[in-house]
């Protein structure tokens, strides 16, 4: 009989949220697979925990997978952690749930932090709809792609951003969204320096260039307005594909890639953008 895998969500700050099933599971499982052993290790000391210690995360995870779901299969239990968080949530750990899903082991959750949710609901948005979508690309094409298919979207939208990235991500978003579109940042949730700051994009992006962004950022947007009529008109979205092509995409490619957030024709598209160009 196969053993389970049991997903564990740690702390993102306060050790005080860790619940006591959490503990009780970290005690009866047969090893610990965690993001960094090194953060793992210090967790299971505060709570005076010992298990062996494996190593699974984005650069092993294909390999290491392989080995914990050997030993899974051999009847052995397994508690995932990452650093802070649930496990297999933007996360490789849902490459070893799918791991476990495909070969009949058991996966049970042990509830606790997650960064997004509790940032939605302290944002002041609202929180019926919302999207999940982690970090940005750092390839700009991949980034910009990425945004414009979120250019019409209504549900609010939940993004997390490194310190060093932030102005620049914020910037981005102004360009694709608008300047006075709401945001709520929330910073070093949990932890000591805990921080809720709503806001415009464009009175995000002033507040920042005045400050030094400091900690990890959970960043809830409001969505678009509903509308009944095209969300832009061939106007508008000529001079998307014009200032596309300026940035240096080939006149179709820029074309195709307004027409797939837009609705409109690429091949309308391309032939309004080709007259003005002339």
């Amino acid at each position: 009989m196969s053993g389970t895998l049991y997903l564990v969500a740690t702390p993102i700050g306060n050790l005080g949220d860790f619940s006591p099933r959490a503990v009780e599971t970290l005690q009866t499982v047969d090893f610990v697979a965690a993001e960094d052993t090194r953060v793992s290790l210090k967790l299971l000391n505060h709570f005076q925990i010992k298990k062996p210690l494996v190593s699974y995360h984005e650069h092993n995870h294909v390999t290491a997978g392989q080995t914990i779901l050997a030993r899974l299969l051999a009847g052995e239990s397994c508690a995932l952690v990452t650093d802070a968080g649930t496990p297999a949530v933007s996360d490789p750990g849902e490459d070893l749930v799918r791991l476990c899903a495909e070969s009949h082991v058991e996966v049970l959750a042990v509830p606790g932090c997650c960064a997004a949710v509790n940032a939605l609901a302290v944002s002041g948005l609202p929180t019926g709809r919302f999207t999940f979508e982690g970090f940005l690309a750092v390839n700009k094409k991949n980034r910009r792609e990425h945004l414009n298919s979120l250019r019409t979207e209504t549900r609010t939208m939940i993004f997390h951003e490194a310190p060093h990235k932030l102005r620049g991500t914020l910037d981005d978003f102004a360009k694709t969204f608008g300047p006075e579109r709401r945001i709520t940042l929330c910073r070093e949730m949990t932890k000591l320096h805990e921080e809720t700051f709503r806001c415009t994009l464009e009175e995000a992006a002033a507040f920042y260039a005045e400050h030094t962004p400091r900690g990890e950022y959970v960043l809830v947007i409001a969505g678009a307005e509903e509308r009944s009529e095209p969300a832009v008109t061939l106007e508008e979205a000529v001079a998307q594909v014009l200032a596309l092509q300026r940035e240096g995409l080939r006149l179709k490619d820029a074309a195709k890639e307004v027409a797939s957030y837009t609705g409109l024709s690429k091949n309308e598209l391309y032939a309004a953008a080709l007259g003005k160009e002339g």
